[in-house]
């Protein structure tokens, strides 16, 4: 009797375990992040687009918000892919890079630091299950692959798609339609293992489509994180039999409108599965468009510059947030936000406290998504590599350097900085300065109390 007792008793206390973690699994929302590489802020039907055709995006905005002043953490892909997962400025984990070497490349030694926090990482702590599918770009080797940053499972390209080149690529222009797959040496990994060189790059789309579906099928009630970072509209670009010459837009638009249609595949799984109104989907960019590639880069729309720059069309980029019952249709939200916010958003949604042993740049903007609150984010800071280009605060943006994206350009100073309302010049071309002069020293200020307290991290790169 005494044995029957007892495990009972205990039969009692598993199975009442088991519906507490049920239940704590169930409050949990679940996270979807999209990242498009390379997308303009001008490339979305829903952002201003006259001929490619983004349907779900486009549904997606209207059924959430757009996020129109989203900015990155850096201009070009590796720092900012660091800064979104980490919600810090790439300088402070020593991911900045320099104008010599501004990304990680097939050959680096090193990556994001171990010691870094990520989105997946904190998660993971609390429970979730996670997944990256697709482009990685911080860390070739252990320790900085995904699964050694929190991530349960990885399938997708440890670098952008131009890089490793073979033999016989090394002469074609990564822009224009001659570029083959068999013209780079891109391995395809599953976790560590590769599973393919030269990765198939026109079914890559595709194939992290059917992962991410097939992650979000077999999450077994768990809360889930799935970061799917695209390896497109990047040049090389390759787009399926499927959308290949269907968009008006040439190559670009085929491939932008087959992006358009994975995210719609997200959703509609979402849907399926009973737990959309339990998940939150944000989708953007790493950066803005490559502009230099002439048709086989995007647009930047009224921005100016792109990809590379501090102008704003290299940092601000499309953005649009989802979630059924608590994100109110339709909104267009004009403040200010960034990817480094997503860290303590998502942090905050899960209940998971952010850690407290390290500076963080991004914000808490539940109450600005959910509500209508004003965004916590007044001041925005633009590095090009180690060094603090621009600053915005408000409406103005204040220039210290500029320089093109790419190019032979160089650096060039100003003093007195240069000033612009974004709010009434959002293309950047008519210098206010001599007429604000106390906004100009506002800052100057701002940004001599930004570096004071700047501490940078070991160099990476």
């Amino acid at each position: 009797m005494r044995n029957r007792a007892i495990f009972a008793t205990r039969l009692t206390s598993f199975l009442f375990i088991f519906v507490v973690s049920l239940a704590w699994a169930a409050s949990k929302p679940n996270f979807v992040i999209i990242l498009a590489d390379d997308l303009g802020y001008g490339d979305l039907a829903c952002f201003g687009n006259p001929v490619i055709h983004t349907p779900q995006l486009d549904r997606m905005a209207a059924e959430g918000v757009k996020l129109t002043e989203f900015y990155v953490g850096a201009c070009v892909c590796t720092p900012s892919r660091a800064a979104l997962l980490t919600g810090r400025l790439p300088l402070r984990s020593g991911m900045a890079g320099s104008d010599k070497l501004r990304v990680l490349y097939h050959d680096s030694l090193k990556g994001l630091p171990p010691e870094e926090i990520t989105i997946a990482k904190a998660l993971k702590g609390a429970g979730y299950v996670t997944a990256c599918i697709g482009k990685w770009h911080l860390g070739v080797h252990s320790p900085y692959l995904p699964m050694d940053h929190g991530f349960d499972a990885f399938f997708g390209l440890p670098y952008s798609n131009d890089m490793n080149r073979a033999p016989s690529g090394r002469k074609v222009n990564t822009a224009s339609p001659e570029a083959r797959i068999e013209h780079f040496n891109v391995p395809l990994l599953r976790g560590t293992n590769v599973v393919e060189v030269p990765a198939r790059q026109d079914t890559l789309t595709r194939r992290y489509t059917e992962e991410a579906v097939k992650f979000i099928r077999e999450r077994r009630g768990q809360p889930f994180f799935l970061y799917m970072p695209h390896t497109f509209p990047h040049v090389p670009l390759f787009a399926s039999g499927q959308f290949r010459g269907k968009s008006r837009r040439g190559l670009y638009g085929d491939v932008v409108e087959e992006l358009d249609w994975s995210v719609g595949r997200v959703i509609e799984t979402l849907k399926e599965e009973g737990i959309a109104n339990d998940t939150f989907v944000l989708f953007t960019s790493d950066n803005g468009p490559w502009l230099t590639r002439n048709l086989a880069g995007g647009s930047a729309g009224l921005l100016r510059d792109g990809k590379g720059s501090t102008w704003e069309g290299g940092m601000r980029v499309p953005a649009v947030a989802w979630w059924p019952g608590r994100i109110q249709p339709g909104t267009v939200n004009r403040q200010m936000c960034s990817s480094m916010d997503l860290f303590p958003t998502l942090l905050a949604l899960a209940d998971v406290k952010v850690p407290q042993d390290r500076v963080y740049d991004g914000y808490d903007i539940r109450r600005m998504l959910f509500s209508g609150a004003q965004s916590p984010r007044d001041s925005f800071f633009y590095y090009r590599g180690a060094e603090l280009y621009a600053v915005r605060k408000g409406d103005f943006k204040v220039h210290f350097t500029t320089r093109p994206g790419y190019g032979p350009e160089p650096a060039e100073a100003h003093a007195p900085p240069l000033l612009f309302n974004l709010a009434q010049d959002p293309s950047e071309r008519f210098n206010i300065a001599d007429k604000h002069p106390e906004v100009v020293t506002d800052l100057v200020q701002l940004a001599r109390r930004h570096k004071a307290e700047m501490k940078p991290g070991e160099p990476q790169y």
